[in-house]
């Protein structure tokens, strides 16, 4: 199967072994940043640095000024790379060591412009906004996202694009210093506490026939059990109707599902207008149409009728493999099994021979391995063993 490593710009710039390095794990590809969320990353190997504090989110390469001139919304510039391009730098260096390079683009998720632009982020039924979640509903926040796809996928070097957070974001946000485990939140009040209250969506609901007090006040009685302690209900939709009620629960989803597609044939019809003919688009996604993050939910059915194929999370178990891959089994395009290979962040790269080959039993014709810049020697020599016995 082919294989790519997502990599960041910063694990090559300034370090002249990495390209050889990532080369000789037997990979044929690499995933590259272009546009990315703020973050505090181990640089393990390099020789000149070992932390790299990525302070905001950032596009890694220079933005064009004509495309962005008078706007509110656009991408902010890194400052930590001393390079004028980093992602071109790292992009030419892995090309020379005989690897394809495909751009990883963030979108919807950007805690420094919900801080600069407090009315483009999501507001929960009580009220409070989440800066790192864009509403992708609003006009102006997908106006935005559309160009910045366009422009931060399309870079030279790069034979194809994976775009991350294509789609809704919400609660869940891995946030410095995060004090939110204290009370236990489940599938649906995770969903519950997602759903977004903004005045464009206000509207989205009165679309579906929705009258939004009526159903912040239906979400915020849902969930007062899961803060009384009671614990939510069972994982998967169904547990989501059971708080909130089915018929309430559909027509959110129904809103939700219309902005979210909307966004995505909008994204990947400016990538494709900006790139050269065969370019590569592949969303990373979950087959459950309900979940909002890194990986959004689809309808398998739609999304590869839009995208050439889906980037999936497959690190787990077999069962949760399957949850995943089983969706998409038929399905033409690139089905993308991502597999963690850092120990430290629960990957299992003692185990990635038996789990890819299980994922390729279920349909899956890629594999992505996250992530060749933070793993340690060893997870790496693993990784190399298995890919050498895979062939």
């Amino acid at each position: 199967m082919r294989t790519s490593a997502l990599l960041y710009p910063w694990d090559v710039v300034g370090d002249p072994d990495a390209p050889a390095r990532i080369a000789d794990l037997g990979v044929r590809q690499v995933t590259l940043a272009a546009a990315y969320h703020s973050t505090r990353a181990l640089t393990p190997r390099h020789p000149a640095r070992r932390i790299v504090t990525a302070e905001h989110a950032a596009v890694l390469y220079p933005p064009d000024a004509n495309r962005w001139a008078g706007r509110a919304l656009r991408p902010y510039r890194q400052a930590w790379i001393a390079s004028d391009d980093a992602f071109a730098e790292a992009a030419d260096a892995l090309a020379a060591a005989g690897l394809d390079v495909h751009s990883w683009v963030v979108l919807a998720h950007n805690s420094r412009l919900g801080a600069e632009h407090p009315g483009t982020s999501v507001v929960n039924a009580y009220g409070d906004r989440y800066p790192w979640a864009p509403c992708i509903a609003r006009p102006e926040v997908r106006a935005y996202l559309v160009d910045l796809a366009a422009e931060a996928a399309v870079r030279d070097g790069a034979r194809g694009t994976e775009l991350e957070s294509c789609g809704w974001y919400g609660f869940a946000h891995l946030h410095a210093h995060d004090k939110v485990a204290g009370v236990g939140l489940g599938d649906a009040a995770q969903y519950l506490m997602s759903l977004c209250f903004c005045v464009v969506c206000r509207a989205g609901y009165a679309g579906q026939g929705l009258d939004a007090e009526e159903l912040g006040a239906a979400v915020r009685r849902a969930l007062e059990p899961v803060w009384a302690g009671s614990g939510a209900p069972d994982a998967g939709w169904d547990a989501v109707g059971k708080l909130l009620g089915a018929g309430l629960a559909e027509a959110t989803l129904r809103w939700r599902t219309e902005a979210a597609r909307g966004l995505q044939e909008a994204v990947t019809g400016a990538v494709r207008a900006a790139a050269p003919p065969g370019f590569q688009v592949l969303l990373h996604a979950d087959p459950a149409p309900y979940r909002c993050g890194a990986n959004v939910g689809v309808d398998p059915g739609h999304i590869l009728s839009v995208a050439d194929g889906v980037v999936l999370p497959c690190t787990g178990t077999d069962a949760a493999r399957e949850a995943v891959l089983g969706p998409f089994a038929g399905g033409d395009g690139v089905i993308a099994a991502n597999l963690t290979v850092v120990r430290g962040m629960g990957g299992s790269p003692d185990t990635l021979e038996r789990d890819a080959a299980h994922a390729a039993s279920l349909g899956a014709n890629q594999l992505r391995l996250y992530h060749a810049g933070l793993a340690s020697d060893p997870d790496l020599a693993a990784v190399a063993g298995a890919l050498s016995r895979l062939g």
